[in-house]
Order: C-alpha cells, then sequence, then structure tokens
C-alpha cells in the first residue's frame, strides 16, 4: 500500500493533492492514503480563522472550505491529526474523530483507527507543561489564553492511550517525541537548524510525552511536523524478554507545505490484502474509551492520572477480552467508521464575506451519535451545562494545584517544558512579541 505523509499543512489542500497527483504520474501506482502530522487548518468560515492561534495577518482562508462544502472532494482517502494552529473550535466538535469534510477524517484529540489493516494512531496538538494536567475547560468564544491552551496536550489523552496492548503500525504526533533527533543524522540537523542546538544539547527539544508513547507503543513508523525541517531517524529499541526480537521505529519529520521544501513523502507499507478497503474504529481503542469515561474532567483543576501507588483503587484501564466482546456487541460487530458527515457550520462565500460572523460552541451530531452508540461522555454537552452553571465559558475560576481523582500527590510529570524554544525558529509563526516558543 502506498502511504504519503505530509508535514504541516497549513491550509494547503489544493496543493497537497496537486502534488499527490504528480507522484501518481510518476509511479508506480495510485496513492492509497494520506497521513498529515497537524497545522492542517480546517477553516470553514471567517469565524474559524478567529479561532486559530496566529496573528491576523497569518490568518488566510485557503482551499479547506471548498471540501467542507462538498464543492470539491479529497481524492484519496486523508487522516490528520491536530497541530497548535488549527481552526479549534471546529476541531472541538469531534473530540473523539470524525469527518471534517468527505473523505477527511480527523483522529480527534487522540485517536486509533485502522486502514487495509494497517492500526494508525496520534496524538493532538503540542505539549506544554503547565497545561498537561489540567482538563480540556476550553471553549469557544477562546479567549487570549484559551485560544492557545486549547490545542495543549493532557495527560488524560496520554493515560488511555498507554492502556493499549496490541501492536501500533503508524503512529502520528505534531512535536516530536524528545531524544529523537540522537537517532538521526543530528549534525545535519543543526546545520540546517541551528538554533535548536542549545535545546538538543540540553535535551529539551520535543515532547516528553510524545517520547513516552513511542516507548510504550514501538511502533514500526512515528510520523511527526511542527519543526519545518525534514529528518529521519531509527530508534531501536530494547527487548523486553530474552529471546524476544527487537523492535524499531523508523521516524520521519517532514517540513510545511512551501515550494521547494521536503512537505511529503511517500512510502510502502505492507498491509492485509484481505482487510476491508473501508476506515475500522479500533475495538481495543473503544473499548479503552468506555473504560476511561469516569476520568473525564472539564475543568482547570490539575490533576494526575491514577496509578498503582496504594492511593487509587483502580488504575489499570486496560481492555479485557471481555470488554472488547461487549463492545462488538454494541456494535452489531461492525467496526466500519459511518460516512455520516454533515454540514454544521456555515461555508464562506468569497462574494459575500462574513467579518462578523458569530462564534457559536456547537455540539456536532457526529460526536452525539459516537458518544450515545459507546455510552460515553459528550465533552462539549458537560462543558455547555458547566457554562450554564457558571455563566462563563473558558474562564474557571483558577484552581489551587490540588490532586484530584484520590490522590493525595501534587506534582508535575516532568520537570520542564518541552515544545517550547528557547531561541527562535524563524520558519514558525510568532503569536506575539513576547511568545516565541509555539
Amino acid at each position: 500500500m502506498r502511504v504519503a505523509v505530509a508535514g504541516c499543512c497549513h491550509g494547503e489542500l489544493d496543493k497537497i493533492y496537486e502534488t499527490l497527483a504528480l507522484a501518481e504520474r510518476r509511479g508506480p501506482g495510485p496513492i492509497d492514503l494520506l497521513l498529515c502530522c497537524g497545522d492542517f487548518q480546517a477553516v470553514r468560515n471567517e469565524a474559524d480563522l478567529r479561532c486559530m492561534a496566529v496573528p491576523p495577518k497569518y490568518r488566510h482562508m485557503q482551499t479547506f472550505y471548498r471540501y467542507y462544502s462538498g464543492e470539491k472532494k479529497a481524492p484519496v482517502l486523508t487522516i490528520f491529526i491536530g497541530g497548535n494552529h488549527e481552526a479549534s473550535n471546529h476541531l472541538q466538535e469531534l473530540p473523539y474523530g470524525g469527518w471534517v469534510a468527505p473523505n477527511i477524517y480527523y483522529l480527534g484529540l487522540a485517536g486509533v483507527v485502522k486502514y487495509r489493516g494497517i492500526r494508525i494512531g496520534g496524538i493532538s496538538g503540542i505539549f506544554k507543561s503547565h497545561d498537561y494536567r489540567k482538563g480540556h475547560f476550553e471553549c469557544p468564544p477562546y479567549n487570549p489564553a484559551t485560544i492557545r491552551s486549547i490545542y495543549h496536550v493532557r495527560n488524560i489523552e496520554v493515560y488511555k492511550l498507554k492502556q493499549l496492548k496490541q501492536p501500533m503500525d503508524i503512529f502520528l504526533s505534531h512535536d516530536w517525541p524528545r531524544k529523537i533527533y540522537h537517532y538521526g543524522n543530528k549534525q545535519q540537523l543543526l546545520k540546517t537548524k541551528s538554533f535548536f542546538r542549545q535545546e538538543v544539547e540540553n535535551n529539551t527539544l520535543g515532547s516528553p510525552a510524545a517520547s513516552e508513547l513511542l516507548e510504550h507503543f514501538k511502533p514500526t513508523y512515528w510520523f511527526s511536523a511542527h519543526l519545518h525541517v525534514k529528518f529521519a531517524a531509527l530508534m531501536q529499541h530494547q527487548a523486553k524478554d530474552k529471546g524476544q526480537a527487537a523492535k524499531a521505529t523508523k521516524f520521519l519529520a517532514l517540513d510545511k507545505c512551501l515550494p521547494h521544501r521536503d512537505f511529503l513523502q511517500v512510502i510502502e507499507i505492507e498491509h492485509d490484502p484481505s482487510a476491508p478497503e473501508y476506515l475500522e474504529y479500533d475495538i481495543e481503542w473503544l473499548t479503552v474509551l468506555r473504560a476511561t469515561d469516569d476520568l473525564i474532567n472539564v475543568t482547570e483543576r490539575l490533576w494526575n492520572m491514577p496509578e498503582n501507588n496504594g492511593l487509587h483503587t483502580r488504575w489499570d484501564y486496560s481492555a479485557t477480552e471481555e470488554a472488547m466482546n461487549k463492545v462488538l456487541e454494541i456494535l452489531n460487530h461492525d467496526l466500519k467508521v459511518p460516512c455520516n458527515f454533515s454540514i454544521t457550520a456555515a461555508c464562506y462565500d468569497p462574494s459575500r464575506p462574513q467579518t462578523q460572523m458569530q462564534l457559536v460552541h456547537r455540539i456536532n451530531p457526529q460526536t452525539t451519535e459516537f458518544c450515545a452508540q459507546l455510552g460515553i461522555t459528550d465533552m462539549n454537552v458537560r462543558l455547555q451545562r458547566a457554562k450554564e452553571e457558571h455563566h462563563l465559558c473558558g474562564e474557571y475560576e483558577q484552581q489551587d494545584d490540588v490532586e484530584s481523582n484520590d490522590s493525595g500527590e501534587d506534582r508535575s510529570e516532568y520537570n520542564t517544558d518541552t515544545s517550547a524554544l528557547s531561541s527562535i525558529n524563524p520558519d514558525e509563526i510568532m503569536l506575539d512579541e513576547e511568545e516565541e516558543d509555539e
């Protein structure tokens, strides 16, 4: 199976699909799947643009809205994760994933799916230590703080992913796993991006949460973006048991979609020829979502995930065979992801711009259907209830750094921040003059 991987898309869907068509003409065959590693920018209208964490001069409609409206259709199944420059209000409608347009699927805050027997996982956003233990409390209209914190990775997503035991073929993250640069041509990386030197030498470049997931899954492939440079690495993992074959991960980061930049790579991946040629849910992931539903937090309160430390009655939320069979019964043994995309917001009309379009916190019917079928919480419904109760949105009272979830500890899982670059990346969009780290 031929799989194309794209780095930061920045809304340039037309250019990406044109490049895919060129790659197909060059052979040796059609491309079966496109994976996008964030900064996708699924912007439907002017209101969505205002929810993107970029200075006004970088707010461009680009071409996604044409795919959303049905004017165009993605020529190849496209799966993407979120980055740090997104139409956050749109993606927030789909916390568990879903279709943002026909044939274009968002993996959600974190998610796992299967296509032609290949297991694909991913986590959206970038790591910031000060938000890592908070709940998903943000909702539109965002303020200057929440328009940024909305895309910061949370410990609950990492925790859910770490409950998975079955092998992972491909994993996507926007920012790089920390220390991955030691497993590739580090000198060439620093020659290309000399401003990374301090972070590389101090081992502070990249995400420790992503690194934790890399160590947990040991996937065959790991794809990232964010730093706007192509970089390949091969990480050999230690075997868990004697006599067991050691696994290796092929890592590839790609550039942003610009002329003469390495933003796209096509690779050949072995797949199961007997597997369905449509997108499927992953039964183990669905089972973990059901098991961890009580852990959902939609407040700004800090909390740690359950551990086997004597303070929690339960800390293992991995999927048992019995639990997976129950989920299969709920789904009538049908794991096909339904093609249930629907338009939920007005689409941009170039002939009738609406610069004052109202920003609405929407409940997406895809999420409603998914949550009802699995019997899990729609985070947006819970957020709206909290908003009604507190008469605020995204501005809950600042809590003391107290522990929830029956833990008496008050700690941060990581001592230092990660995604923040103390040096300036001239390729990155600066949010303002004071904050140069996203």
